[in-house]
């Protein structure tokens, strides 16, 4: 433990932000060195479960769209080597007309992204009422005030295959990327950032902490006191009629079908043939603990789930659940920021980038946040304002 393994900038965490963070140092020759307690992808923290949604029309604030846009630039160029990462369904916006549709720190999220859609690309999203909607998408029981709004370009990411592609694709990996580590410590020890773990010490000039759920305790100061680390279900229900949810009109949907908070969820087509469909909620209100949340779905919260959004919403889904996941947000409660990204310097350690690309619509922008951030770090031009996310 007494060598000193030196290199130029330490990425602790190699999730969604620090595989991308990894990929874009990697690219630009750095020397660096990434850690992670796990071997990513897997399934211990924040992007997992098959599917995360992806839309350039983005209703949390017009500061997101060029990330997501980005984002998709990125996962494009590594689609074009060998990687399947983005799939176009569409994405299907659902809501009673006239009803709420709070999500993300936004008051009516559907007009939000309404006025979104005409800033990217200059014109509203047309309007489905419930008669079309019943013709075109058969899968979803609307009521006679529902109404539906398209955005064709939008879909979905493969989380997992997304990070795995960004790390399949730095230098060296070998002496780069280092699996089952766990970070103990940093401080600046007058010759840069010293990072201890459990089984090593490093030394950087600068290091990123993109560390997910762990980021909060480990950094305290601002981040302990405003960002939350919340559990969060996804589920898969079997089809019992796959052919509502076949072909080219099975579009991945977020869905507000009442005025309370909790009238939300959203959910995928069937991936890759399977005879499933994904859906899943957010919480906001039950904390936790990453090394010691109920990481078990229990036979009452997935009858929970069906029973809330599932039946009478979703049709030829039965209630047979074919499996369940925990994942974590890592939610930004802090005043006027609430929702946002929170991203700046570390509060007591020079030398230190604390990154948490979270509040539960980090994933999409990740590929582009991790670049930005890069830049960053090496003085290169950008066109991200990262100082928007400062705490």
């Amino acid at each position: 433990m007494d060598r000193v393994i030196e290199t130029d900038v330490i990425v602790a965490g190699l999730g969604a932000v620090g595989a991308a963070i990894a990929y874009q140092l990697s690219r630009r020759g750095v020397d660096f060195v990434g850690i992670d307690r796990w071997a990513p992808p897997h399934e211990s923290g924040s992007s997992h479960g098959q599917s995360r949604i992806t839309r350039e029309f983005v209703g949390e604030g017009p500061e997101y769209v060029p990330l997501v846009r980005r984002s998709h630039e990125i996962w494009a160029d590594l689609e074009a080597k060998g990687h399947r990462l983005r799939e176009r369904t569409g994405l299907l916006y659902l809501a009673r007309k006239g009803g709420m549709a709070r999500r993300h720190g936004a008051e009516d999220f559907i007009r939000a992204t309404l006025q979104a859609s005409v800033a990217a690309s200059g014109r509203e999203l047309p309007e489905l009422d419930a008669r079309a909607l019943r013709r075109d998408y058969p899968q979803f029981r609307v009521a006679d005030d529902t109404v539906g709004y398209l955005e064709p370009e939008a879909g979905f990411v493969r989380p997992e295959m997304c990070i795995a592609a960004q790390l399949a694709e730095v230098a060296e990996p070998a002496r780069a990327l280092v699996f089952g580590e766990t970070i103990t410590g940093l401080a600046h020890d007058g010759r840069g950032v010293r990072v201890s773990t459990d089984k090593a010490q490093y030394r950087a000039s600068k290091v990123v902490l993109a560390m997910g759920a762990w980021l909060p305790a480990f950094v305290g100061g601002a981040f302990r006191e405003k960002l939350q680390v919340l559990r969060q279900v996804q589920y898969w229900f079997r089809l019992d009629d796959p052919a509502r949810w076949a072909g080219p009109r099975a579009p991945a949907f977020l869905w507000f079908h009442g005025d309370a908070d909790a009238d939300v969820f959203y959910g995928f087509p069937p991936i890759d043939g399977a005879a499933s469909v994904k859906v899943a909620t957010e919480q906001y209100v039950t904390t936790c603990d990453p090394d010691s949340c109920e990481r078990r779905v229990s036979e009452a919260e997935a009858a929970a789930m069906f029973e809330t959004h599932v039946r009478g919403q979703l049709q030829g889904v039965s209630r047979e659940l074919v499996a369940a996941t925990t994942c974590f947000y890592t939610f930004n409660t802090e005043g006027p920021a609430k929702g946002r990204f929170m991203i700046g310097p570390h509060p007591t350690t020079p030398g230190v980038t604390v990154v948490s690309a979270c509040s539960g619509h980090g994933f999409k922008h990740s590929a582009g946040l991790g670049e930005a951030v890069v830049q960053q770090l090496l003085g290169e031009p950008s066109a991200f304002d990262l100082t928007l996310f400062a705490p």
